[in-house]
């Protein structure tokens, strides 16, 4: 079976890894910046509070030194701002500004704001350091103010430090290159991660483009649940990926997605066709209510395995309809069969009658009409229900016609209204229309081409037999010939073979009866039905093995359909 491939379909106008790679790139290039900017924000954060902490550690340095803490208490402005001044040059704050606790300075890089006071409050009456950012008279600047003791420990002052803002700007400016170096490689390393998505993205939708994904997806939706056939998809792994209404109608599945087979369907011939162990176009598998007709093929793509695809067609009409047709082919059979001997009959007569032998031509009508007559009172001696001997009888003239005749038993006794009928009558035609082909296509016997039927109804069972003497059953095939599409006989056009037998074994098998067949030269079919038999059930889509069955509604009785 060839498998089905997939190849590649046209580019759109605009790619879709071409789209997916662009829309990356946008969002890598926004979330590169919106990171540079917050990084930025959060270096300068960092440097404030460290160019804080590091006026903090020169105010303190400056609150320790003796000259400061004696200038400041006894008034000395000269020493204090030399000192200040000095310590401010050696550590490049823009301001050392020594307060008192009237809030007086007595330090300043202004000399004309030295002794006037100061806006702001004294913040370390506290005894606690603080650090902050200072608008100031020297502009921005980080500032760290601690407290200022005198020689005996009493709280005296202030002192604020400040370095000036263009040293931390300067300094996050100098790391700023780094930083966008780093941001650049990422956005870079995103970029080359965004083109492999794109290309792998590309081989997983096989080329196609947003477009055509959804197309195809209303195509296949429409296609689906819009046609007359089942379809079923399959992973490699065996689950269930698509299921269309129909496949859920004729299986009797219901909700199979992401199920495996043995999960949904028990063991049987159809789970058998569906999962590839039967192989072969057109597998023919009988359930409860329907004949399917079954094709899976693997799906593979650039070699790579995809999984299998497989097809389940309703035949049960059209099985049907071959049924019915056989069954008026044979009806027209037998009439042929009679035409043709009445005809050489009525021949015979006019050949006396043209002599003038008027007496033996009367006794030759009397004696035909007679004969005639035979078989039909041979029949109902045994038979008692109309239908059966008209089924009897056609077979026979049937058979006769094909050089094979049909015996019915001196211990056939069936009443007139038997139970299981329908089923009775479908069993009796089945077997004998097999046992009709088996022997007109043997050699003849010594004692000809014969088939012996036997029906018997009593001991609270209905048991038929039908023996021939034509070649028989193979050693070993006595179970695999109830399996629908068994058959040693070709196809004869639409007509499905290999479905009588296993109709027949279903039947007896749904009516809690058996089916026996004997091998080697000759067969034998033996049918036993329980008289008050219960009708067994069967799940959806099963078949009890070896064979399966359909349901004789949808089929007429008595047809060839081996």
């Amino acid at each position: 079976m060839t498998p089905i491939r997939f190849r590649a379909g046209p580019s759109g106008r605009r790619r879709l890894s071409t789209r997916i790679l662009a829309n990356q790139l946008v969002i890598l290039a926004l979330t590169g910046l919106i990171g540079f900017i917050l990084f930025a924000f959060a270096q300068r954060a960092e440097l404030d509070h460290s160019y804080e902490q590091r006026a903090l550690a020169v105010a303190k340095i400056t609150a320790a030194d003796p000259q400061i803490q004696h200038g400041t208490q006894y008034g000395d402005d000269a020493v204090v701002q030399s000192v200040a001044q000095r310590i401010g040059r050696a550590s490049g704050a823009s301001y050392v500004v020594v307060i008192d606790m009237h809030r007086i300075r007595h330090s300043h890089p202004i000399a004309a704001l030295i002794g006037k006071p100061v806006a702001e409050p004294i913040v370390v009456k506290d005894g606690h350091p603080h650090v902050g950012i200072d608008q100031g008279a020297t502009g921005r600047s980080a500032n760290g103010k601690a407290p200022l003791y005198s020689p005996s420990g009493a709280l005296i002052g202030e002192v604020s430090v400040g370095l000036p803002e263009r040293d931390v700007l300067g300094e996050l400016w100098n790391e700023l290159p780094t930083f966008g170096l780093y941001a650049a490689l990422a956005t870079a390393i995103g970029a080359a991660a965004a083109y492999l998505l794109a290309r792998r993205l590309k081989r997983a939708t096989f080329g196609l483009e947003l477009e055509e994904l959804a197309c195809l997806m209303q195509d296949r939706e429409a296609m689906l649940h819009g046609i007359r056939e089942g379809v079923v998809a399959f992973a490699p792994d065996g689950r269930i990926t698509v299921v269309n209404d129909e496949a859920r109608r004729l299986l009797g599945i219901g909700t199979a997605l992401g199920h495996r087979l043995e999960e949904v369907l028990p063991d049987g011939r159809l789970r058998r066709a569906l999962d590839g162990t039967l192989t072969g176009a057109d597998v023919s598998v009988l359930t409860d209510d329907h004949c399917l007709v079954v094709n899976r093929m693997p799906v593979t793509l650039h070699g790579r395995e995809l999984g299998a695809v497989v097809t389940v067609r309703d035949r049960t009409e059209l099985i049907g309809l071959l049924r019915e047709l056989d069954s008026v082919r044979g009806l027209t059979d037998a009439l042929r069969a009679q035409q043709h001997e009445f005809t050489n009959r009525m021949h015979t007569v006019a050949g006396l009658l043209d002599i003038g032998d008027h007496k033996s031509a009367y006794d030759y009508a009397i004696d035909t009409a007679r004969s005639g007559q035979a078989l039909t009172e041979a029949v109902r001696r045994h038979i008692g229900n109309p239908l059966m001997v008209g089924l009897i009888v056609a077979k026979t003239t049937v058979a006769a016609e094909r050089g094979v005749r049909v015996v019915l038993t001196d211990d056939s006794a069936l009443s007139d209204d038997p139970p299981h009928l329908r089923r009775l009558l479908t069993i009796v035609g089945n077997l004998l229309d097999n046992a009709v082909d088996a022997t007109a296509e043997a050699p003849p016997a010594d004692d000809g081409r014969r088939i012996l039927l036997t029906v018997t109804e009593g001991d609270g069972q209905i048991v038929v037999r039908v023996a021939d003497n034509g070649r028989g059953i193979a050693p070993g095939t006595a179970q695999s010939i109830f399996e629908d599409g068994w058959s040693t006989r070709p196809e004869r056009g639409t007509a499905r073979r290999g479905l009588g037998l296993a109709l027949v074994h279903r039947l007896v098998q749904r009516h809690s009866g058996t089916i026996t067949v004997s091998e080697g030269p000759g067969a034998v079919f033996t049918v036993v039905l329980p008289q008050q038999g219960t009708q067994q059930g069967a799940q959806p889509g099963t078949a009890p093995a070896p064979g399966a069955a359909l349901s004789t509604k949808a089929l007429p009785m008595g047809s060839d359909l081996r």
